[in-house]
């Protein structure tokens, strides 16, 4: 089934501005780089600029696999989503490119991430081992929702 197949369902493609108040307002998705084999998916915490691009906090301890497949990848994928019940739920895929933040730009991904949700062993960790800050320009965008019952279940004008 395609996706305008499932439009009948009640499942709609979300605006730009939906997607960008949807990624302000989320903190956490899925992170997918290549890698020999199958993707590596990696759950990240995440600062958005409020346009195009996305902040996220390595903390490399001693090798990091993720910060070799982030350098090394030519395109990446980011997955937020929210699911509050069956009928509510919201998805945005993003695709673009990962690199180092250059050191031009540290305070504003710094700035980024000040309210990007992080367990306290990885607080604690990027306390005491080296961190190392990536960007995602995200050149791709797809939003998709859900909100509200589905078809039939609606009340209908009578009813009131």
């Amino acid at each position: 089934m395609t996706l305008d197949e499932l439009d009948e369902y009640g499942m709609v493609r979300m605006t730009d501005e939906e997607i960008t108040g949807y990624l302000a307002s989320q903190r956490v998705g899925v992170l997918g780089l290549p890698a020999e084999g199958a993707p590596s998916l990696r759950p990240m915490s995440f600062g958005f600029d409020g346009d195009a691009r996305l902040y996220f906090l390595y903390v490399l301890g001693g090798e990091s696999r993720k910060a070799e497949l982030s350098t090394d990848a030519r395109e990446a994928r980011f997955l937020v989503y929210s699911a509050e019940t069956p009928f509510n739920w919201r998805s945005v895929l993003l695709t673009g490119r990962m690199s180092e933040v250059p050191d031009g730009e540290r305070a504003a991904a710094r700035e980024a991430l000040n309210d990007a949700w992080r367990p306290d062993v990885f607080e604690r960790a990027s306390a005491a081992e080296a961190t190392q800050l990536y960007r995602f320009d995200i050149e791709t965008r797809t939003g998709l929702k859900h909100l509200g019952l589905p078809p039939g279940f609606e009340r209908q004008d009578d009813e009131a």
